[in-house]
């Protein structure tokens, strides 16, 4: 009798079963799909074979497959008892190529746009919450104001206006030669240096947009797959999670958004900054019309600021569906306008001004006063929304720094952003001004604002509070080590040999992966000692309006020697930041292992979509989420199939995020193993709106299974501390580590301590992925009847069950 060809539907009878018998039950494929984690993990090593092949994706992202399974589907019956294995790897999305390194440059960015995913875990339906993207939103256009202003502060006034203008400083460089006034060219007089120079901060904006949009199109444009109608669970409330809904990971058209406004505010900062020279020297020249024309700019300048500020407000995510709105006023005249309006404004500052000259700084330097005033109250706005929102949450005593995390991480965003513009200014100053110190007595030049010198005077006394910290956390290491390491033999064979130096190294790799949780105290004390330091940096700029040396030379001589080194020092210190970032990137295009090394920083910092901040580096999870959700959605589909999802560290993040994402019957079919699992430990003591207990609680419930292996010598991943509704734990574990203490006949070598590498090497980990692949049978729940409805009982059917 001859069979039909086998479709994902309609499975052939075996040609071995006799006519007058009942036909065995026919084979069901299964998937393990492999996700890894940090740092990246190639496809051979992940499926333990040299030879591998692309199943689907491209060079960026994409699913492998062994070459002997690269034709499962045809072939089922090979597979009973054993899941077809494939390993999706997306490391090329943070450390593919070169041109990734410039990312490093985006650091307070990323920074800030981490501060928006903060908040404490309270009712969406708050009226706080709003008010706390807003605060995060305008924080993060400061950022961008503060670098157009920290490129003008270089190319405009230490520059053009203060080196150009001045024979000691311009006599020995002879590409500004054509700008001094000595010379009486066309281009030597200060407004038409201004105009010139105004194009290096333009550059500087244009390169961040175009990296921008370079990025927007390659990551934010990964649509979901489509979720199947009547699908939806009537799960509580509380167990809802924004990253389940539909356009939670497409944030194309917010991103554009933010990207126009915040490239408007750089341009009209330059604008600005052109204004104020030009209504100095109208001031002094007495033209009308030139005046006239000034204040008719600055309005059409403070329109379009107003327009800026009405865009970041409004620019809210809309998560419950893809957002598809057309923008296109706003992405593409708003920017456009800007740049007219800036056209404009180099036209009315080049113009001749008989008698104009540049002496001093050029006006306006104040503005970074301004600018640091205005971030301070603003993370104090954001501290206190986030207190309202902690006191609505629901509470968990192992959220971090009690809800403070993300006004924290905001302060420190604005301090990395502070160091890294007065450090450039700092270094640029002292280049132009060859031996001399700028600002000094008899310097050529004034040199960079005086708040820069404050900051940098910070900056050692910072370092102090730093170090203390780190020798408190070196104690805590010492004595948390010497209790562990009476409890290690236990963990043993008693008749092995102890050696001592071995229980040393075992408890020691224990008490440093658990200076991961004493993270929010370092935090904690750098953010507060920032806020004071920074208010103290403030306030001596504008009361003295001297350089901290300077401004203790009446005091006794200890004070006028701590304040001169810490203003040298400082200095310093901030250039190294910036000569630091430099080389790294330099390194990073060159080398690929460096290169790799600066893709496991983003990995973690770039998880989130670009809420806040459009020039932060890429969120890769708006196109690894989608991919994995489609993965598992079109399979389960095509095949009528189950699956095991095996995400380690990061992996297990992208692997629950992709499950929130699939609709529940599909959800149903997967059963989740996640090993070194950052999702409590780091996501949900951070972002415990989105991770905490309540969010993986209604993750568990709608699963078929969920196991999670951890260790005490990790220093990353840890258990998820939930307790399923039968007694059962979801987590296995901790896992002894290392395997063996000393040489046995399984273990003639040492065996090392794995930490946060190699989970497959325990025998654990095979014993548990063998339990959860034996779930996969046919007879389980879950199984979709061709005809069943949303509310059908096999729908409905999940072993899942957990509570908090």
């Amino acid at each position: 009798m001859e069979t039909a060809e086998p479709t994902p539907h309609a499975r052939p009878k075996d040609r071995d079963t006799p006519a007058d018998g009942p036909p065995d039950p026919a084979p069901q494929l299964s998937l393990e799909l492999l996700v890894h984690g940090v740092g990246g993990t190639s496809a051979q090593e992940m499926l333990g074979d040299p030879r591998v092949q692309l199943i689907t994706g491209d060079d960026t992202a994409a699913c492998y497959r062994r070459t002997d399974d690269v034709d499962a589907e045809q072939r089922p019956g090979d597979y009973r008892g054993e899941p077809v294995r494939e390993a999706y790897c997306w490391c090329n999305l943070t450390s593919g190529n070169g041109a990734r390194a410039l990312w490093l440059i985006l650091l307070p960015f990323m920074v800030a746009n981490l501060a928006h995913w903060m908040r404490p875990a309270a009712p969406a339906e708050h009226r706080a919450q709003r008010i706390y993207d807003v605060l995060v939103r305008l924080l993060a256009l400061t950022l961008t104001v503060l670098l157009a202003a920290a490129a003008c502060e270089v190319a405009l006034d230490l520059t053009a206006w203060q080196c150009a203008g001045t024979t000691a400083c311009n006599a020995d460089k002879s590409w500004m030669g054509f700008l001094s006034p000595d010379n009486s060219g066309w281009w030597s007089a200060p407004g038409r240096r201004l105009a010139l120079a105004a194009t290096v901060p333009l550059a500087v904006i244009g390169f961040l947009w175009w990296l921008s949009r370079r990025t927007w199109s390659a990551y934010e444009s990964a649509s979901p797959p489509p979720r199947q109608p009547g699908t939806s669970r009537d799960t509580p409330v509380a167990e809802r999670t924004a990253l389940s809904r539909e356009g939670f990971w497409y944030g194309r058209r917010v991103v554009a958004r933010l990207r126009a406004a915040h490239t408007t505010a750089g341009v009209l900062t330059v604008g600005t900054v052109l204004l104020a020279a030009g209504a100095k020297a109208d001031g002094r020249a007495g033209s009308t019309a030139l005046a006239v024309t000034g204040r008719a700019l600055t309005v059409l300048v403070a329109l379009l600021a107003v327009a800026t500020l009405v865009v970041v407000w409004r620019t809210a995510r809309n998560e419950a569906a893809p957002d598809v709105r057309s923008d296109r006023l706003v992405v593409r005249v708003l920017p456009f306008a800007a740049l007219a309006v800036l056209v404009l404004i180099a036209v009315h500052t080049g113009w001749a001004r008989p008698g104009a000259r540049s002496y001093g700084a050029l006006p306006g330097t104040a503005a970074f006063g301004g600018i640091a005033v205005f971030q301070g109250l603003l993370v104090l706005a954001l501290a206190l929304t986030a207190w309202v929102l902690q006191r609505a949450a629901r509470d968990d005593a192992r959220t971090a720094l009690r809800g403070m995390g993300g006004p924290a991480v905001a302060l420190l965003a604005c301090a990395v952003g502070g160091v890294l513009s007065g450090g450039v200014a700092q270094r640029f100053a002292d280049w132009l001004d060859g031996d001399a110190t700028p600002g000094q007595e008899h310097a050529p030049i004034p040199g960079p604002p005086v708040l820069l010198s404050w900051q940098a005077s910070v900056l050692p006394v910072l370092l102090v509070v730093v170090a203390a910290v780190a020798v408190l956390a070196a104690v805590r290491v010492v004595l948390v080590r010497g209790r562990v390491a009476r409890d290690v033999p236990g963990l043993y064979d008693p008749r092995e040999h102890l050696d001592r130096r071995r229980i040393k190294g075992i408890a020691g790799a224990i008490a440093r992966a658990g200076l991961t949780d004493a993270a929010p105290v370092l935090v904690a004390a750098i953010a507060a000692v920032t806020l004071v330091l920074g208010a103290g940096a403030v306030a001596g700029a504008w009361l003295t309006d001297l350089a901290p040396g300077r401004a203790t030379d009446g005091a006794p001589p200890v004070v006028h020697a701590a304040a001169e080194t810490a203003e040298s020092l400082g200095s310093w210190l901030m250039s190294a930041g910036v000569i630091l970032l430099i080389t790294m990137g330099r390194r990073a295009y060159r080398d690929h292992a460096a290169r790799r090394t600066i893709g496991i920083l983003w990995d973690v910092g770039t998880f989130w979509p670009r809420a806040a901040h459009p020039f932060a580096p890429p969120c890769y999870a708006e196109r690894a989420v989608p991919d994995l959700t489609w993965r598992m959605a079109t399979w389960t589909e095509r095949f009528d199939g189950r699956l095991v999802l095996s995400g380690h560290s990061q992996g297990s993040v992208l692997a629950a995020a992709a499950l929130w994402q699939l609709d529940p019957v599909t959800r149903s079919r997967v059963a989740l193993l996640t090993y070194g699992s950052p999702l409590e430990r780091l996501y949900g003591r951070w972002f415990p709106a989105f991770f905490g207990p309540p969010a993986l609680t209604g993750l568990h419930r709608e699963m078929d299974d969920w196991r999670n292996l951890w260790r005490f010598t990790d220093p990353i991943g840890g258990p998820i501390r939930l307790t399923c509704e039968d007694g059962g734990r979801i987590d296995e574990g901790p896992l002894r580590d290392p395997l063996a203490f000393g040489r046995t006949l399984y273990h003639p070598l040492p065996a090392q301590i794995l930490g946060h590498g190699d989970y497959q090497a325990d025998p654990v980990f095979r014993r548990v992925r063998g339990e959860l692949i034996a779930r996969l049978g046919p007879d389980l729940p879950g199984q979709r009847p061709a005809d069943a409805g949303a509310d059908s009982p096999a729908d409905q059917g999940s072993s899942g069950r957990s509570s908090a």
